[in-house]
């Protein structure tokens, strides 16, 4: 579910525990949430997808900078995952930061526990897919697309490349698409095979260790950790739709 997209009863959501107030900003209060209703209470979410919701959103500018927090999405879904994934977290715990003190969240779930969560997992009770190696050579999202919108998503999914700094080496996570640029907004060069993303004024960097984790920072022509290509690309389709966007400041 989507953070800022859904409707509950006040009594039960402070039942609930409401959020984890160790949460910075925003990011990872949907997946708690998730977590809480189904794991906690026994709950249920239903997708009711006739009624219209209207959200502002801050478009190219981010208010927050990085509020004096860092990388707070990652920390925020670490702190998710050191609640509710039990064994799976460690899939998390490569390149983030640590979670903070989550002792009061943990009670908060033994408290309300209804089911055990390794049972409910291995029923797949969480729509989480099943042999998902421990390999650290596997894994990842690697069939991916750019859109009209100018997002990067992996095929058959509405989650987005999102990124909120504009530090060096700032991460890229996968966050609900919003259709409406801002953090997720990517450019490809096609003369330079380069991928940049106006807000940070930075560029798609693969780690030179062979591991597959992606990052920003500066952008370098002559780096071969910027080069990207892609199996299909309508060249002059990409160039319109680009061309048609306003200059960016570089």
């Amino acid at each position: 579910m989507a953070g800022g997209y859904f409707a509950i009863s006040t009594k039960w959501f402070w039942e609930l525990g409401g959020y984890d107030e160790g949460l910075d900003i925003w990011g990872g209060e949907q997946y708690e949430l998730s977590f809480k209703i189904s794991g906690a209470v026994c709950g249920s979410i239903s997708n009711h997808l006739a009624i219209p919701v209207g959200h502002i959103y801050r478009c190219k500018y981010m208010p927050f900078k990085n509020a004096g927090k860092g990388d707070f999405i990652s920390r925020n879904y670490k702190r998710v995952a050191e609640v509710w994934m039990d064994e799976y977290k460690h899939n998390l715990y490569k390149h983030r930061p640590g979670v903070g003190d989550a002792d009061t969240e943990l009670r908060n779930k033994a408290a309300r526990m209804c089911v055990d969560t390794q049972f409910k997992q291995s029923q797949q009770r969480f729509g989480l897919r099943k042999c998902i190696s421990d390999d650290p050579n596997s894994g990842g999202e690697q069939n991916l697309r750019i859109t009209r919108w100018h997002d990067i998503r992996p095929e058959g999914r509405n989650v987005c490349f999102d990124v909120s700094t504009s530090d060096d080496k700032a991460p890229v996570v996968l966050f609900d698409c919003h259709s409406q640029k801002g953090n997720q907004l990517f450019k490809y060069r096609i003369e330079t095979q380069m991928i940049y993303h106006p807000v940070s004024n930075q560029c798609l960097t693969a780690e030179t260790d062979g591991s597959g984790f992606v990052f920003m920072r500066k952008c370098d022509n002559d780096s071969p950790n910027q080069k990207w290509t892609w199996q299909v690309l309508d060249e002059k389709l990409l160039n319109e739709r680009q061309n048609a966007e306003p200059l960016e400041e570089e």
